[in-house]
This record gives structure tokens, C-alpha cells and sequence, in this order.
């Protein structure tokens, strides 16, 4: 099931946890039409003001939280256009009828969805304006989420100052209510943007703090995240031994969740780690591991990680046959799904590496 469109009655008892769960998990490296105008100079306190018939308003509730449904049907297809559309027509009708949760709910929509497409400024828009609905409800937890989620946007567009106090905003708000959860989310958080400003020390700081209370609430999810950051953090240091241990612990926590995103960033980290410090059986190990979980997850993207993750491997030890062999089945499987882009930049670095090599 997926956690981002349940039905709309029980989105509402449990807005606090699907705005969680769609916090653009930076934890998770993952993201220009213009909110319409009609949401221009949007103003709460004028909404609670028109009077409305309750008959016509349960009416129109109903058509909102249809439309809201529709939205996440039309985003699973990956119609991002049409998820937007159906998500601002219901947000006109949650305005027109003063329903704030409503509007908060589809202003997080279309603000994660806008950040999907790169279209960041649009989608900083929309997360504020979400903020601004959990701030005159008085609704902490929403405002935590929201702030990591704006924090997450101007993090992937690189504005890392910005960034950092939205973060750090969400941090105070989270420990003022005593919410364990946003506390531990903004850590990590604040730990991608020491990570993002090339502070690893302090990264690793940041994510050990919300390991602790990620691991403490029974976040699986959570502490997976940051345990990847954590090992990536070390592997920037080029403390390989100690991203071993870390994306090894993930790998487990991950595996025993099912928690296949984060399965696939551990092995990555530790055919990695092992590919540097050794031994290379083990390095080839883990990227077997890869290649046949994306081949079980039917994920050709993944294997087309996979297969230049082994080039680059024999490329590093100087096995010119077998990094030709992995080339090249990786520009095949490029060229069959249409990634243009990948496919051109694959040909490009193996006639560069047969050039240099002389062959």
C-alpha cells in the first residue's frame, strides 16, 4: 500500500505520519508551473468568515477529497501534470469551504510533487504555504514536517544556509513538544546539510543524535536513512572501516524491514568500501547483490547501476576485457530502456578508456 494516498478520511487522522512519510527523504539522496492565481494572496482569516450552507459544503468536501484521491492515482502513473491539476482543483474547493487540513494536505501534495519535477521554487511556494496552514491551526508536528520539507527543497537547490535554518527551526519546534520523531527527522536533516557543506565531523554528530532516537522509537525506515548518511559520511573521510560497519548494520535493518531502497544504498556503500580497502571478493559479493536484487525488483535503472558499478571496478584493476565486457552490456541496456543521456555518457567513457589504453 502506499502510504501517500490512503483514503481521505484516514489521511486526515493521520496527516502528521503521511507528511513524514513524504519528507522528500533527503535521507534518502530524493527530487515550472506557478501555484494559479487564484491562491494569490491567500488569506485564513478572511476564508473563516463566508458563510456556507452545510449541506453544499459536505458536497463539495466530498468532490475535494475525490479529487485529492485522483491526484495520487494520476502521480502513481507518474502523470505529474495531471496529479497537480487534480490536487489544485481540490485545494480551490478545501479554500472555498475554509477546510485548513484539506488545504494543507494538498498544498504538500503538489509542493513534493513540484520538487519531483526540479521545479524547486514552485515547490518551496507550496511547502510554505503549507507551513502557514499548520501555523494558524497551531498543528506543531505539521509545522515540523513542513519546515523538513521546505529545508529539503532548498537543500537540493543548493541553498544550504537557507536550508540549514529551516532545519534548525524544525529541531526547536520538535523539542519544545517533546516530538521524538521530527526531532530525530531534523537531525538527520541537519546532518545532509553539514554533509552538503563538506563538515563531515559535524555530520556525523548530527546523524549519531538521530540514529539514537530513531533506533529508540522503532523507526526502521528512519534509522536506515541515516545509517546510510552515516556511512557515507565516513567514506568521505576515507574511514572505510567504520562505513563498513555502518552499511553492513543497514543492510540487516534494512533487510529485516523490507526496506528495499535502502538495501540497494548499503550495497552500493559497501561494494564501495570493499572495493577500496578490500578484499575484492567481497566487493564483488556485494555487487552480485545489487544486480540480483534489481533483477528481482525487475528495477532495470538499478541494473544499469549494477552493471557500471562492476566497469568501474575492473577499471580500477586494470581488467580492460572485463570492464569492455560490463561497458557494454550497460550501453545495450541504456540504449533498450531509452536512457538517451546515460547511454551517450557510457560511450563516451569507454572510448575514452580504450583510447587511453591504446586498444
Amino acid at each position: 500500500m502506499n502510504r501517500g494516498y490512503l483514503s481521505v478520511n484516514v489521511m486526515r487522522r493521520t496527516s502528521v505520519a503521511l507528511i513524514s512519510g513524504a519528507v522528500l527523504i533527503l535521507s534518502n539522496p530524493a527530487l515550472s508551473q506557478t501555484v494559479s492565481n487564484n491562491t494569490e494572496g491567500f488569506d485564513l482569516q478572511d476564508q473563516l468568515t463566508i458563510p456556507l450552507n452545510r449541506s453544499l459544503q459536505r458536497e463539495e468536501r466530498n468532490e475535494a477529497d475525490l479529487l485529492l484521491r485522483l491526484g495520487g492515482e494520476a502521480k502513481r502513473q507518474e502523470n505529474w501534470q495531471k496529479a497537480i491539476a487534480y490536487w489544485q482543483q481540490a485545494l480551490d474547493l478545501y479554500q472555498k469551504i475554509g477546510d485548513f487540513e484539506g488545504q494543507g494536505l494538498a498544498y504538500n501534495y503538489i509542493g513534493l510533487t513540484y520538487a519531483d519535477l526540479g521545479r524547486f521554487s514552485q515547490a518551496e511556494e507550496s511547502l510554505r504555504r503549507r507551513l502557514g496552514v499548520a501555523r494558524f491551526l497551531q498543528d506543531f508536528q505539521g509545522q515540523i514536517y513542513a519546515l523538513n520539507n521546505i529545508g529539503t527543497v532548498l537543500l537540493q537547490s543548493r541553498n544550504l544556509e537557507a536550508a540549514q535554518v529551516s532545519f534548525a527551526e524544525a529541531l526547536t519546534i520538535a523539542r519544545t513538544v517533546g516530538d521524538r520523531e521530527g526531532e530525530g527527522l531534523s537531525l538527520s536533516n541537519l546532518g545532509l546539510v553539514a554533509t552538503s557543506a563538506g563538515d563531515y565531523l559535524e555530520a556525523i554528530k548530527q546523524y549519531k543524535a538521530a540514529i539514537t532516537l530513531r533506533r529508540r522509537l522503532g523507526d526502521p525506515l528512519g534509522e536506515a536513512n541515516t545509517r546510510n548518511n552515516l556511512g557515507d559520511a565516513y567514506f568521505a573521510i576515507a574511514s572505510y572501516k567504520d562505513a563498513i560497519g555502518s552499511y553492513r548494520y543497514t543492510l540487516q535493518l534494512a533487510q529485516d524491514s523490507r526496506d528495499i531502497p535502502n538495501q540497494f544504498r548499503a550495497l552500493r556503500g559497501l561494494a564501495k568500501s570493499y572495493s577500496i580497502i578490500g578484499p575484492d571478493l567481497l566487493a564483488i559479493r556485494y555487487l552480485n547483490q545489487h544486480l540480483a536484487l534489481a533483477q528481482e525488483q525487475e528495477s532495470l535503472s538499478r541494473e544499469l547501476v549494477s552493471l557500471r558499478l562492476f566497469a568501474e571496478f575492473y577499471l580500477a584493476r586494470g581488467n580492460l576485457s572485463k570492464t569492455r565486457q560490463f561497458y557494454e552490456q550497460a550501453i545495450a541496456l541504456a540504449n533498450a530502456i531509452g536512457e538517451t543521456q546515460q547511454e551517450a555518457l557510457l560511450r563516451n567513457d569507454l572510448a575514452q578508456i580504450l583510447y587511453e589504453r591504446g586498444d
